[in-house]
């Protein structure tokens, strides 16, 4: 948790917000998929996602399938920070997870994968 905090913190950003762009790395949900998926109210939700839009980091889009949802989506500049905060934590995790034989790290990395919902690096 202290490495995700401070590469959120290295980022101008709360946990919550590194952890948004970093779900949405690979994929675009609905606001109400990703309020869930995060635990929070949508309200709250959609807070933190005009806040990370108005930095330019987040998107909103119609939904394709229902016009009536909103998609939230990551934009170019948020990647690079998302991308950045994963190279931040996988750097700091190094001399830990180095010690380990390579099936051992690839089953570490395959369980983070699963708890957090996208790629670290």
């Amino acid at each position: 948790m202290a490495v995700l905090t401070k590469a959120a913190a290295d980022a101008d950003l709360s946990l919550t917000q590194l952890r948004v762009l970093a779900i949405l790395r690979d994929r675009r949900l609905r606001m109400t998929a990703l309020a869930d998926y995060l635990g929070l109210e949508k309200s709250t939700m959609s807070g933190l996602v005009d806040r990370a839009e108005k930095r330019g980091l987040l998107a909103r889009a119609p939904n394709p399938d229902d016009g009536r949802a909103v998609d939230v989506l990551i934009t170019v500049a948020g990647a690079e920070v998302a991308d950045r905060g994963a190279a931040e934590v996988a750097r700091a995790l190094a001399p830990l997870t180095g010690a380990l034989p390579p099936a051992d790290r690839r089953r570490l990395t395959d369980l983070l994968v699963r708890m957090i919902g996208t790629p670290l690096a």
